[in-house]
């Protein structure tokens, strides 16, 4: 029989899981977070042009596509302590055993691994907080674990380039992946499932009958075009700056690492404003993506050339382009069926995973063909747009989804 602090005092032990499924979200996220702010010098030392840089962060976003669907199953058949901590491990050691790569082809290859171990990491820390947060709560709780990723992502964004320049881009793989393994150790040795929760069941049921939901479709919508906004400010913050707002590399890379912490700030207030009476999460996430429009809208004039105004945008940007997640993955698991929140996250972040593998290169694709950033903007504009008025179309329904 179990005496630790989870079944002593199950109200302070949530708290535990939290800090634990936050920081392991980071740690598992911090390498692949941090390419976007390696950009300039993979570009230099691999001679890279931005579609190849955009492929590489595509990579590891390959195995999740399968993944995803197949952890959101184990998680609904299995401890996800177990699942996201092997995933984690999986992550730290190609990462480590990546430090031998010799070039950037078989770099490609150990972000394909990386991503494969990350499938369980994502879906796994979403159901363990959706597992011990009521709903009165649960979006506050799940803002703090997603920003667990832009969190990452800012540490990494600030570390990594100075690891590359000291010691070469090869250092920043066994960097990474010790991080990861800290994450996998922590979440292993700390997470407990709740003490009234069954055990999981290894019984089947409806998988694919969740998109006849109205209420998931449109949270699908929404996700797929706002993770493309999140990769078209990972991938193009720092050659945007540098190249047409003229900031120097250094000071380009602080401002994506700003960008990357209003995410983080993001994340937490809008998830914490979705829990208010009268508020519905749904409609948080509509707001972030009419914000994001208008941020965009705004780098396609005057305001993209101007160092200081553009730094502000992309700050901007930050917040609702990244802080969407927090409400969005809360409003995915209460809009799943009972004992199916593992795979109903992992169908909704597969989905998201498709925009992931696909948006990178393209958007890295067309500012090489075109010669400038207008083009990159306008299709992130014209995708959210797209999914505003998809989203609103009186097939998917009046429903409540606070």
């Amino acid at each position: 029989m179990r005496t630790d602090l989870s079944t002593r005092d199950p109200g302070r032990y949530r708290w535990v899981v939290l800090a634990v499924a936050t920081f392991t979200q980071a740690a598992a996220g911090f390498f692949v977070q941090g390419i976007g702010a390696l950009g300039v010098q993979l570009q230099r030392d691999l001679g890279l042009n931005a579609a190849q840089l955009g492929l590489l962060i595509s990579a590891a976003q390959f195995a999740p596509l399968l993944g995803l669907l197949v952890a959101g199953e184990l998680l609904d058949r299995f401890d996800e302590r177990w699942v996201v901590g092997i995933g984690a491990g999986l992550v730290g050691g190609a990462l480590i055993a990546g430090t031998l790569a010799p070039g950037y082809a078989a770099l490609l290859g150990v972000l394909l691994v990386v991503g494969a171990g990350y499938s369980a990491v994502q879906p796994g820390g979403s159901k363990s907080v959706a597992s011990w947060f009521d709903a009165s709560r649960r979006g506050m709780a799940m803002g703090v674990r997603q920003a667990g990723l832009p969190l990452g992502a800012a540490l990494a964004s600030a570390t990594l380039p100075v690891v590359a320049a000291a010691f070469g881009w090869r250092a920043t793989l066994p960097a990474g992946g010790l991080v990861a393994l800290l994450g996998a150790a922590a979440f292993v040795l700390l997470y407990r499932r709740p003490p009234e929760r069954a055990a999981p069941t290894r019984e089947a049921g409806a998988r694919l009958v969740l998109l006849k939901d109205p209420a998931m479709r449109r949270a699908l919508l929404c996700g797929a075009s706002l993770i493309s906004v999140q990769c078209g400010v990972g991938l193009l913050t720092v050659l945007h700056l540098h190249e047409v707002a003229s900031l120097a590399p250094g000071p380009a890379v602080l401002i994506l690492v700003a960008a990357q912490g209003a995410g983080v700030a993001g994340r937490i207030l809008l998830a914490a404003f979705s829990d208010r009476a009268g508020s519905r999460r749904q409609d948080v996430v509509t707001v972030s993506m009419l914000a994001v429009v208008a941020a965009l809208a705004l780098l396609l004039t005057p305001v993209g050339r101007s160092p200081v105004a553009a730094c502000v945008v992309f700050v901007w940007l930050g917040f609702f382009g990244i802080g969407w997640y927090g409400p969005w993955v809360a409003l995915v698991s209460e809009v799943a069926p009972a004992g199916r929140t593992g795979f109903a996250l992992g169908l909704a972040m597969a989905v998201n995973q498709v925009a992931i593998v696909l948006v990178p290169p393209l958007l890295g694709l067309l500012r090489d063909v075109t010669g400038g950033f207008a083009v990159p903007w306008a299709l992130l504009i014209a995708m959210t747009c797209t999914a505003l008025a998809g989203a609103a179309w009186p097939r998917y329904g009046a429903i409540d989804q606070s």
